[in-house]
């Protein structure tokens, strides 16, 4: 059985007890985290919603928040000496999936 739900204007297919990094979400780790916004339930038949299924959530436990690998960032514009290097690293949220209700 597999859902796809929607989360931080992504769409990710999750299974029960699979881990996933998704954006960052605002709750402490060991918490659970319902996502009530789900596209599709598969089992023995599948539920497809317009947009979402009415009354399907999955529910997840917060594993850890932290941060990606740092990316970089080099602008340049030739012939004026100018150069310009930023580092950004983004803020996730890690989930394991407990159970899908629909």
């Amino acid at each position: 059985m597999y859902a796809i739900i929607e989360t931080g204007g992504k769409q990710i297919k999750v299974e029960v007890g699979q881990k996933i990094y998704v954006e960052k979400l605002e709750a402490k780790a060991g918490e659970k985290f319902t996502f009530d916004k789900v596209l599709l339930v598969s089992g023995a038949t599948a539920k497809v919603g317009a947009p979402y299924v009415t009354g399907a959530t999955v529910v997840a436990q917060v594993e850890k928040q932290g941060l990606s690998r740092k990316i970089r960032v080099f602008k340049y514009r030739n012939k004026t000496n100018e150069r310009k290097t930023i580092g950004h690293r983004q803020p996730y949220t890690c989930l394991v999936i407990e159970a899908i209700n629909g």
